[in-house]
């Protein structure tokens, strides 16, 4: 089984990255003010105006380790990586299956199901650890649709189906989520999904960890040795890794949602910790964005058991052991696509 390494996120503004040997240091203000092995280290995320010498982005490429930058609000903006692993006949039977429709129908019926399921999960979750609440009527009616929704894929289902049927799950999943927050004092208030911009603290805090849990599944993908940007149940766009958003669909309820809902109802992020700018959109400050990162990181050291395995592993591991299942089907070790199902 593959090891479980950290991910390392750098927020500080004007921060530096070098090499010191076989070590990645973190410089600001002339200072040193981390030091870590590159051996210990999975890869690593810039938020916001980070630099990077030439002969740390050289060790990178060579050990593995993909350096991502992005915007001090989590949007993708470039990434630097070494030569691209595995083996070439995969990533050419991936490109064969994702120009099959009915292969990719296979696949994406499955990771719809997986979504559909984990969704359910969280939305049953909240009803029974609260069947006294107001919302509890409501939690259970949404996962009523979610369950028919399951109970309507068809192996005959094609793309266009399999999309518009999760379209609407996610609409009826979401159409519940405010009922999921029991922190009523702080500001917390889920209306809709909205994104690019985020209109309220929640969707700013989901959109967040979105989009490092984008970067988990996207490295997993190129570990792997398939090809991020060519996907099976999202359409092909330049710029966009559809494999990577079609393998998150099932974890998001999961290393997200419930991530979200538990730091908001412990209250244990600040309300005082977002603004609002002149378009309406939401903005977390510093501090959130690092309280979140460190929720996140030690999210991803739980251990859960995999379904499909029988065997206990750390979250942090999903994205890599459904990436590699994947490639498994592809390479017809496995019938099917056996996407997680969380229990």
């Amino acid at each position: 089984m593959k090891q479980h390494l950290n991910t390392l996120f750098v927020t500080t503004d004007g921060a530096y990255l070098a090499r010191e040997g076989q070590s990645v240091l973190v410089r600001h203000e002339k200072q040193t003010k981390l030091r870590l092995p590159i051996h210990t280290i999975g890869s690593i995320v810039c938020l916001g105006r980070v630099g990077v010498s030439p002969s740390l982005a050289g060790l990178c490429g060579e050990q593995g380790v993909s350096i991502s930058l992005c915007t001090p609000h989590g949007r993708f903006l470039a990434r630097i990586s070494g030569f691209t692993s595995g083996n070439v006949l995969l990533r050419r039977q991936q490109y064969r299956q994702a120009d099959d429709p009915a292969a990719s129908a296979a696949i994406a019926r499955a990771i719809v199901a997986g979504k559909i399921a984990n969704c359910r999960q969280v939305l049953l979750r909240g009803a029974r650890d609260r069947p006294d609440s107001p919302g509890a009527a409501a939690l259970q009616t949404s996962a009523d649709k979610l369950a028919q929704s399951l109970r309507l894929l068809s192996d005959d289902m094609d793309l266009d189906s399999l999309r518009g049927m999760e379209g609407d799950a996610a609409n009826a999943y979401f159409a519940a989520f405010n009922h999921l927050i029991t922190n009523r004092d702080g500001g917390f208030v889920f209306t809709r999904r909205s994104r690019r911009p985020p209109l309220d603290n929640v969707n700013a805090m989901l959109s967040f960890i979105y989009a490092m849990l984008a970067h988990d599944v996207r490295s997993a993908c190129e570990t792997v040795g398939l090809d991020p940007a060519v996907g099976f149940l999202h359409r092909d766009r330049p710029g966009r890794p559809g494999l990577a958003l079609d393998l998150m669909e099932e974890l998001r309820p999961i290393l997200a949602d419930r991530l979200v809902l538990s730091l908001i109802n412990r209250q244990q992020i600040d309300p005082a910790g977002f603004t609002t700018d002149q378009a309406g959109g939401v903005r977390m400050n510093d501090t959130t964005r690092k309280a979140l990162l460190v929720a996140y990181q030690k999210r991803k050291q739980d251990t859960i058991e995999h379904p499909f395995l029988q065997e206990k592993v750390t979250v942090g591991l999903l994205p890599h052991i459904q990436a590699r299942l994947l490639a498994r089907h592809l390479r017809n070790d496995l019938d099917a696509y056996p996407p997680f199902i969380w229990r």
